[in-house]
């Protein structure tokens, strides 16, 4: 991961109200909070989207389309080689199906997108739970 390539991305996000958390955040973590912001926009744009709200829509989805392109951008290549590629594709094919929610008012892209959005966090969480340090007793 492209670590100041990140950050970049995270600039947009960080004026939601993560100021405080983003810094000293490791790297992992920014990648985390980003992840946790595209969610978190895409659930608003589908709330908005169900309720009629076309403009709110519209900006939460951009929003999230940042957020994933910020995301696609920091991925390392070179030491993260296929999965890297493989996450470049997948996050390419969820702007596309955001673009196309956006233009149909269909939730269940939204969705499809948040699903596969949730599995990849879920991936990542499961890395930083396994760098924990383990504290023990004697």
């Amino acid at each position: 991961m492209n670590y100041m390539g990140a950050r970049a991305a995270l600039k947009q996000y960080k004026q939601v109200d993560a100021h405080s958390m983003v810094e000293g955040a490791s790297p992992h973590r920014i990648i985390q909070m980003l992840m946790e912001g595209a969610l978190e926009k895409m659930g608003m744009a589908r709330g908005f989207m169900v309720e009629g709200h076309l403009g709110p829509k519209a900006e939460h989805i951009t929003w999230a389309i940042s957020i994933i392109d910020g995301l696609r951008v920091s991925l390392d290549k070179e030491k993260g080689g296929d999965i890297a590629r493989n996450l470049e594709d997948l996050y390419d094919y969820m702007v596309r199906r955001l673009v196309e929610a956006n233009l149909k008012n269909e939730p269940a892209i939204l969705d499809e997108v948040m699903d596969l959005l949730k599995q990849i966090k879920e991936a990542w969480d499961a890395i930083a739970a396994q760098e924990k340090p383990v504290s023990g007793g004697a």
